[in-house]
């Protein structure tokens, strides 16, 4: 599978960091749009797959062909870049500033919302046949997903929120991982194979991730799903986004920048 050992792959996440850092602004939108929306087709797949089969787990076995079309493609989700830009700063590479660092995180969400809820105004027209009927069974059950997973944890209050970070940072663990698996080989076969493991065992965990909730929950709402706008973000959308910041970075980047980059002194015999 050709694959590259943890020192190199390290070495190429520091330097694609740093590359986004960089690359400019229309570059930036349009990768993380098309990022958002292929995600989004993938959890409709994914939903569609568990709703028809009645099983969950064959939905989340299938959800990772979307996350992978995605990073072949080379588009940017919110997620990798929150693991990816920060290790240039930390590296200290030459123009790579925290100015640099949120403007990337900035500009990937607004790509990456743009491209989510593109689909799910599309696909709300697509189920309910330019809405002149109610959605059918995928339909109805993304919109209870929205309700659970928001006003569903805000009836907890603090705990609630909290359980939504802390699954949030789980959840970006596994996604982060997925995109260092990309980076692991230079055949194809190798990146899809590293990278579809930890996506499978996010999806199926029903962690929490930024960009595929921009699709969940705008869906659901446009469709007449109990739960606000406001319900959305407070209760789901903020503690998701710092979740898997954290998680992210502190899991999947410095871990593996701190022991394959600036690896401590080996022991003395």
């Amino acid at each position: 599978m050709s694959y590259l050992v943890p020192s190199e792959f390290v070495t190429k996440m520091v330097d694609a960091g740093e590359a986004k850092v960089f690359m400019s602004t229309r570059d930036t939108l349009i990768r993380a749009y098309m990022a958002g929306a292929i995600l989004a087709l993938a959890a409709v797949f994914a939903i569609t797959i568990a709703v028809q089969t009645g099983s969950p787990l064959i939905g989340a076995i299938l959800f990772p062909v979307g996350f992978c079309m995605l990073y072949l493609m080379g588009f940017d989700l919110l997620t990798g870049v929150f693991v990816l830009v920060p290790l240039a700063l930390i590296d200290k590479r030459p123009g790579v500033t925290m100015g640099g660092v949120l403007r990337n995180w900035g500009l990937v969400f607004l790509g990456n919302f743009g491209g989510a809820l593109t689909v799910a105004f599309m696909m709300a027209f697509v189920f309910t046949y330019g809405f002149s009927i109610e959605p059918g069974p995928v339909g109805q059950k993304i919109a209870t997903i929205g309700e659970a997973r928001t006003v569903g944890y805000a009836q907890y209050g603090a705990a609630g929120w909290f359980t939504i970070f802390i699954r949030g940072m789980l959840g970006n663990w596994m996604v982060s991982m997925g995109v260092v698996g990309a980076m692991i080989s230079t055949s194809v076969s190798g990146k899809v194979i590293a990278m579809w493991m930890p996506i499978m065992l996010f999806f199926a965990m029903t962690f929490e991730h930024s960009v595929v909730n921009m699709f969940l929950f705008p869906f659901g709402l446009i469709i007449g799903a109990d739960f606000s706008i406001m319900d959305y973000f407070v209760w789901n959308e903020i503690p998701t986004v710092l979740g898997n910041l954290v998680g992210g970075i502190a899991f999947t980047g410095l871990t593996l920048y701190t022991t394959h980059v600036r690896t401590a002194p080996k022991r003395s015999l």
